[in-house]
């Protein structure tokens, strides 16, 4: 209940306090007083201080309204919640320079995951150095040309992350070896009346009969899955039919 407070006042067992245990209590109150809130004198925290004494109950009432607290001594966490809040109060107090400028970890985490999603966001794309580089790059790569910079380098990346990964290489390392093809025994059933504009359409055409037949395989594939699903009808005799 109070770990969090209790760590930021760099208690020694924030995890393990309990107020239940009325020695660890006075302790706790003694060193909260000491340590962080210091309302009294230290001449004047005696009593506070005395945690053996059967007085300390009315040392402790006296100190509560002394600081003001609005709770009652039996209300024990109430209590213990409010100086904890007093203390962390006066704790950022004596240390305002110290924690002003400082940054939750919840937000610096946010920046550097913005930052890591988009690496792109924070270049100066006026640049003449940048503009060189994408241009050099863009050459370099064959990519087209684009008046917006910014849509070059992502065009970039996009092609050095699909094609230039040692995944993409050593597929496209992976040539398929394919036989020989005679193009004089394949007839092209039409005359350009150019003899390499006809051999560019017979290899054209071969190629376009390997895609189909790649589909066709697909197609077969399909069919296949779709048999296995329905060649085993159950039979519901109640309906008097076959069928699921």
């Amino acid at each position: 209940m109070f770990r969090r407070k209790l760590s930021a006042l760099d208690y020694h067992n924030p995890g393990g306090f309990s107020c239940r245990d009325e020695t660890e209590f006075r302790n706790f109150i003694v060193w909260l007083e000491d340590q962080k809130i210091r309302h009294y004198k230290i001449e004047d925290r005696g009593n506070l201080r005395n945690i053996h004494s059967d007085d300390w109950p009315k040392a402790f009432e006296k100190y509560m309204k002394d600081v003001n607290c609005p709770f009652k001594i039996q209300e024990r966490q109430e209590t213990v919640d409010w100086l904890l809040g007093l203390a962390v109060r006066l704790e950022y107090g004596d240390n305002a320079d110290k924690y002003k400028d400082s940054t939750p970890d919840g937000a610096k985490n946010t920046d550097n995951t913005a930052k890591n999603a988009e690496p792109l966001i924070n270049l100066d794309v006026n640049n003449p150095d940048f503009k060189a580089g994408v241009m050099a790059l863009a050459n370099l790569l064959q990519i087209q040309r684009h008046d917006d910079y910014l849509v070059m380098l992502k065009a970039i990346r996009i092609l050095v992350q699909e094609r230039l990964t040692q995944d993409a290489i050593a597929k496209a390392n992976q040539s398929k070896e394919g036989l020989p093809v005679a193009l004089e025994k394949h007839i092209l059933g039409f005359d350009t009346g150019d003899a390499v504009i006809n051999e560019a359409a017979q290899i054209l055409r071969l190629l376009h009969i390997e895609e189909l037949r790649e589909l066709q395989t697909k197609i077969n594939e399909a069919i296949v899955a779709v048999q296995a699903i329905i060649a085993d009808p159950k039979t519901d005799h109640r309906l008097g039919k076959v069928g699921r």
